[in-house]
């Protein structure tokens, strides 16, 4: 049986009134479960990001169908492509004066063997180098607005499949081998081991990011597993491993989502429920602890320096 998750969008996210709102992968899914739920509450604009012109173009009619007041703009945005993650952020930009949430939501799960445009494991590449550098570009913007503000927040999705990577591979992230295909980890648990790795390198970064950015509140979150299009468009055998291994824990895409709302959206402190920079929390609002190597400061750190080191030559 599904859990029950003590927690309404509608009722306890409380209105966003001049907000300026960020949710990438936005067109399908949970990304643009969240755009709908979070318009209902008046920000002053909503950004989104994809690849699809099209699902972006029947978001963008949903949207203004519940609320016209509110502008709802795509951002054309090729995670794997570092450059058209650059143009996505450089025209974000010129049109944004302040960024209060960024919700770094996109993301793909359990991919045969391949590489980014720039070279890096295609999970990799996608789940934490091309958010890496949009915030990097971003960091100007969200540091501003928290100077005005007082409160600024960065949402990663990461995933309990961090746990595959953190148990699996020794020391947790395979530097030495994230400029490859990864092709020869896990033969027969590949895609799951490398999806993990990418998974715990989010957690691992969004508690790195609180540290060199305290100004900006930076939290990790798990949003619960639900038959979105990321599951529906794996193959069959990973489509049955994710089915017989999370059928009573499956809940749906509204469910699924609202993790994300509420550290977007809750207040800040150290109270119940209450969001703390650097923490991981599972549905809905659950401080965790992390296990294995996510737990790990030194790993963090070294993974914050690599990504600095890769993501140097680009510039806002």
């Amino acid at each position: 049986m599904a859990p029950k998750l003590d927690f309404s969008a509608a009722t306890d996210v409380p209105k966003l009134t001049d907000k300026v709102i960020l949710v990438t992968g936005g067109t399908t899914g949970l990304g643009k479960q969240t755009i709908l739920s979070l318009i209902t509450k008046q920000p002053a604009h909503v950004y989104f990001t994809g690849r699809s012109q099209a699902s972006a173009d029947q978001v963008i009619s949903e949207a203004s169908s519940i609320s016209a007041s509110t502008p709802v703009d795509f951002i054309q945005c090729d995670l794997t492509s570092l450059t058209s993650v650059s143009t996505a952020a450089k025209k974000l930009l010129s049109t944004a004066d302040r960024l209060d949430i960024a919700m770094l939501n996109a993301g793909v799960m359990a991919l045969p063997p391949g590489v980014t445009t720039e070279g890096y494991e295609i999970q990799f590449g996608t789940n934490h180098v091309g958010h890496a550098l949009l915030v990097k570009l971003l960091t100007p913007l969200l540091e501003s607005t928290a100077h005005r503000t007082g409160d600024v927040r960065l949402v990663w999705n990461t995933s309990l499949g961090y746990k595959g990577a953190a148990d699996y591979l020794k020391g947790g992230i395979q530097f030495d081998k994230l400029k490859t295909s990864c092709s020869d980890i896990a033969p027969v648990m590949g895609p799951w081991i490398r999806y993990g790795q990418s998974k715990l390198a989010n957690l691992l970064y969004a508690r790195a990011y609180a540290h060199h950015h305290p100004t900006i509140t930076s939290v990790s979150i798990h949003p619960g597993v639900a038959d979105t299009g990321l599951i529906s468009s794996l193959g069959f055998f990973q489509r049955m491993f994710v089915y017989t291994t999370t059928w009573n824990t499956m809940i749906s895409t509204e469910d699924c989502a609202l993790n994300q709302q509420w550290a977007a959206t809750a207040a800040k402190g150290n109270g119940k429920r209450e969001v703390v920079s650097g923490k991981y929390y599972e549905p809905v609002g659950v401080e965790t602890v992390p296990s294995g190597a996510a737990t790990n400061d030194e790993l963090a750190e070294k993974l914050w320096e690599w990504t600095q080191d890769e993501l140097s030559a680009y510039e806002v």
